[in-house]
């Protein structure tokens, strides 16, 4: 049932209660009836909206598919930046291993060079042996060494030892050789392995570049569909007032046939009331329908007093906006848990508590809550929800004329916007 007629139905009930009850005769006061379109009417309405219902609705699934792209970049986005926070500590290690590897390379190529100087260095007193050996004409050395010799015995001994010290420094030489040529072989490997890790490090490099362009391109991206979905604000207005017009031609002259036998119905009960009616209760007797109207401002003027308030998963009690709460995904990247605010579910909780209403923290159990009614007849104050797959997701509160306040996803803020056909449930739920 639509606002005004919701208004016009508590209207005619309030002027029974307060002429036809309070009169002292047996006739009773009635209002005038509603309009009680004809059939012609009623039938002419129907084609106006097959013309537009078509339209309407291919509107509305434009818009539910922007919404979902946008939502979609976003998701890409969050991939990318981790592709390039992987990218970037590839880097990083690729970094620290090379360098390990040229500090072992340099260490391993100066040990090379040490050797080799070394080598050097007995090779030259060698060559000064051998020299001298030849200048003496003998291979042993100088004369010098067999001087004071007591006897030919001792000369032997000597020439000995001469010898002796001769090999010894061909093998000195010839282990200083090897260890010149493994420090030379470990050099070699230590080379090569400061070019892998060289080549890897510049693999990594790229593809942190890489990653990082990809980043931001799925940026740009996205930045480009959100400036396209604010420059399509209008049309999504638009396409909404045409959804709603659409619906409304629909329903409208058939809600006008509802309406006058509504208030045949009601004009019965409250001359039945009224004759049954003990005099000095009249102000009783006309005071349930005010309260209902009552309580559901009330809980809509509490949910209006949370726009701007951020979304928090998890957040909402009746009491007010609380700390949202982790999930390990959307709302953690958007840092729900840091955050003050409500969730969709939370914000009724909080809005429903006005008129004393206790609901749980979760849409689908809070669309079991109340009475289910079609859409058609969605009035102000009932709860709207949205599924997928038979599961429900969301919910918000009409606010009538086609609006609506919710607190919609990670990274918004509680708002009033149209009424999104895309994906919602057939029926409102009404609780009061």
């Amino acid at each position: 049932m639509s606002t005004t007629r919701g208004a016009r139905r508590i209207g005619v009930l309030v002027l029974l209660c307060a002429v036809g009850l309070s009169a002292t005769g047996t006739g009773v006061a009635v209002p005038p009836p509603p309009p009680n379109p004809s059939d012609d009417e009623i039938q002419a309405g129907k084609a106006e909206a097959q013309r537009t219902a078509g339209q309407a609705g291919e509107l509305a699934n434009r818009l539910a598919e922007a919404e979902s792209r946008l939502i979609g970049l976003q998701s890409q986005v969050e991939v990318k930046m981790e592709d390039a926070n992987k990218a970037r500590v590839d880097l990083q290690r690729a970094e620290d291993a090379y360098g390990q590897a040229r500090v072992a390379a340099d260490a391993a190529a100066a040990e090379a060079r040490s050797a080799a100087d070394r080598i050097e260095a007995q090779r030259h007193r060698l060559d000064q042996f051998a020299a001298s050996s030849y200048r003496q004409g003998s291979k042993l050395g100088s004369i010098t060494a067999y001087a004071g010799a007591r006897d030919p015995q001792e000369m032997l001994e000597r020439a000995s030892l001469l010898d002796a010290i001769s090999d010894s420094q061909l093998d000195v030489l010839d282990d200083l050789e090897r260890a010149r040529i493994e420090k030379v072989n470990k050099d070699s490997m230590t080379r090569a392995a400061l070019d892998e890790a060289e080549a890897k490090r510049r693999s990594a490099d790229e593809a942190r570049a890489a990653a990082e362009a990809a980043q931001q391109t799925a940026i740009q991206a996205r930045a480009q569909q959100a400036a396209q979905s604010q420059g399509l604000q209008a049309d999504r207005d638009s396409a909404q007032a045409e959804l709603d017009a659409a619906r409304s031609r629909v329903t409208g002259l058939q809600a006008q046939r509802a309406d006058y036998q509504e208030w045949q119905e009601d004009k019965a009960r409250e001359e039945q009331a009224a004759a049954a009616q003990p005099v000095g209760n009249d102000d009783q007797a006309g005071s349930s329908a005010p309260a209902v109207s009552g309580d559901v401002e009330a809980v809509i003027s509490r949910a209006m007093s949370q726009l701007g308030m951020p979304y928090a998963w998890g957040g909402g009690n009746s009491r007010g906006p609380t700390r949202g709460i982790r999930d390990g995904g959307v709302a953690d990247a958007y840092g729900d848990y840091a955050k003050i605010g409500f969730d969709c579910s939370g914000l009724m909780i909080y809005a429903f508590a006005a008129a004393g209403v206790s609901l749980d923290h979760y849409s689908g159990y809070q669309a079991q809550s109340g009475k289910r009614v079609p859409l058609s007849q969605m009035r102000r104050g009932d709860m709207l929800f949205w599924d997928d797959g038979g599961s429900i997701h969301h919910v918000a509160l009409y606010l009538g004329n086609g609006k609506m306040v919710e607190a919609p996803y990670s990274g918004s803020r509680v708002r009033v916007t149209s009424v999104r056909y895309g994906g919602i449930t057939p029926y409102a739920v009404r609780v009061l």
